[in-house]
């Protein structure tokens, strides 16, 4: 389904504090864009809330002209694009409260992780981020959040203590494991299928520093890397987080030197152990190849951007993933042969990686939630960036062939973050087992009956 081609009336939307464009206004473009430069949004509305009664005023404009609504704080996750339709732009919205005694944040809709960093650090606490701090939270964390550290201490939607979410007939609710139990449910890893957002109560961690960084080997050993780090996951304790990383890094001055337009083989480690016995345990890695750069080091969790080293510019990125239940042998030998060094010079992913699992994120959160990749033992996710054709074909090629062959490693399911452009509904189901999947689209009936919020991964209400 999609919006009428005209645009409804505005009239009702006079009451929201910040902008409401229209396409052709000066600042809509500027709007509308985010950090995936890939999804190239084009709403008919796009408002950029400030607060919680501009969403409140947007939603029951939403319900009263049956115009569809998506969300966008930084876009990270833009894989599909918005057309028609209204876009609220949560950017705004960024206060952080941290509640030192208590170890919470306050988290507002738009705010980034880099800004619970800053209001967190000062008081030794740190929040379960992923690998990149410019990414928004809350998007983030109702598709269960991967965090760096999650071997360590679960997804960042088992820290969850409640949300702020206006649903879609306008009504802002506060939801938590005893108010309103099933919204509470979806909203933690079922990503924005049941409600917008407003902010969200989650506990912090007393994680002043950590001990992490990178392990550089030129590419040609990516296979003594790999089967290394591979045997060494299955000996490390679960506070020992890590992943492994092919990288085809382009020749631009955003990549430091001597990475820049190389092709190595990493491994990132995040350990929030002691700094000694972190060195002690990586010690097999760094004896197993010639490293030629090595970041690893103590630092503040503030810096934790250092340790995976994502791009902080906006770019046009095509992502993909999938479970793996486990690595062995034969999925080891199928994966070099798809993204190792034969795969030659002008592989179009820039990124392909494998990350270790388990610990923390294998145990069941302490109030039941929809994330549904407890079970996996690895995860594989890829990047490239999307050029013109044929770049654009190869990419999609090199995509496709990649996880076809790793298919009969996978468990079959996806992480909805990373889970890439959603296509038709048999494939935005793996990102969820069938029974969770299920239970989501009759949560979406309760909530979304008129399927408003049906933009990205969106289930159809029951």
């Amino acid at each position: 389904m999609t919006a009428p081609h005209h645009t409804p009336d505005l009239f009702a939307l006079s009451e929201i504090n910040g902008p409401v464009l229209r396409p052709g206004d000066p600042a809509y473009a500027d709007e509308v864009t985010g950090f995936n430069l890939a999804a190239l949004h084009t709403p008919d509305v796009v408002i950029g809330a400030t607060g919680p009664d501009d969403i409140v005023t947007a939603m029951r404009w939403a319900r009263a002209t049956d115009t569809p609504v998506a969300v966008q704080a930084t876009g990270h996750g833009a894989n599909f694009p918005i057309e028609q339709g209204l876009l609220i732009n949560t950017s705004r919205m960024t206060d952080v409260h941290t509640d030192p005694t208590a170890r919470t944040a306050t988290i507002a809709a738009g705010a980034k992780w880099s800004h619970v960093m800053a209001s967190a650090a000062p008081h030794g606490l740190a929040g379960l981020s992923g690998t990149s701090t410019d990414a928004g939270v809350i998007g983030y964390t109702l598709g269960g959040g991967l965090p760096v550290l999650g071997r360590a201490y679960g997804y960042a939607a088992d820290l969850v203590r409640s949300f702020q979410v206006v649903t879609t007939d306008g009504i802002l609710r506060e939801t938590d494991a005893q108010h309103e139990p099933e919204l509470f449910w979806a909203l933690r890893g079922g990503k924005g299928n049941v409600g917008v957002v407003t902010s969200l109560v989650t506990d912090l961690l007393p994680l002043p520093r950590l001990y992490g960084g990178g392990i550089y080997t030129p590419g040609e050993n990516t296979e003594t890397l790999l089967r290394a780090w591979t045997d060494w996951t299955r000996t490390v304790p679960d506070e020992m987080c890590s992943a492994f990383t092919i990288l085809r890094l382009p020749p631009i001055p955003q990549i430091p030197e001597p990475l820049r337009g190389g092709f190595w083989a990493r491994v990132a480690i995040a350990w929030p152990g002691l700094p000694a016995e972190g060195e002690s345990l990586i010690a097999p890695l760094r004896a197993a190849v010639p490293v030629a750069v090595d970041t690893v080091e103590v630092m503040d969790h503030a810096a934790l951007d250092r340790i995976h080293m994502e791009p902080q510019d906006p770019l046009p990125a095509r992502e993909a993933c999938l479970l793996l239940r486990d690595l062995t042998p034969d999925a080891i030998g199928t994966f070099l042969e798809q993204a190792g060094p034969t795969a030659g010079a002008d592989y179009p992913l820039l990124m392909v990686e494998v990350r270790h699992m388990g610990g923390a994120m294998a145990r069941p959160s302490a109030v039941e939630d929809a994330v549904c990749s407890r079970d996996a033992q690895y995860f594989i996710d890829s990047v490239g960036i999307l050029a013109a054709p044929p770049a654009a074909e190869a990419l999609e090629q090199a995509t496709a062939r990649l996880y076809t062959a790793m298919a009969p490693y996978g468990t079959g399911h996806t992480m909805v973050n990373i889970h890439g452009t959603p296509g038709d509904e048999q494939d935005i189901a793996r990102a969820w087992t069938p029974e969770v999947y299920d239970r989501l689209r009759h949560d979406k009936a309760t909530y979304d009956p008129a399927n408003l919020l049906r933009y990205g991964h969106a289930v159809t209400p029951a």
